[in-house]
């Protein structure tokens, strides 16, 4: 959802809208690859506990948020280029 909104934004802009602030594209694109990040981190440090080995109590360090911190920095990327290279010209 935050991806077709930077589109829209990118769009507005590139039809000539007089958005208030200006051309802030790039304070657009910052916001969402953090949010995404920061998403991805506290989803991962939620869902995936670390093993339990012989014990029976699951714990959750912050390794379980580097993996989802890791996991979605790909994930952002790609979803800003399959917005800008594939999606972008389709509504053009």
């Amino acid at each position: 959802m935050l991806g077709v909104g930077y589109l829209a934004y990118d769009l507005a802009l590139e039809a000539g809208a007089q958005l208030p602030g200006g051309d802030l594209r790039l304070l657009a694109l910052a916001a969402y690859v953090v949010i995404v990040l920061v998403a991805g981190a506290a989803i991962t440090w939620l869902v995936v506990p670390l093993p339990t080995g012989s014990g029976s109590r699951s714990t959750r360090t912050p390794w379980s948020a580097a993996l989802g911190l890791f996991a979605a920095i790909p994930i952002a990327y790609l979803v800003l280029v399959a917005l800008d290279q594939i999606v972008k010209p389709l509504l053009r």
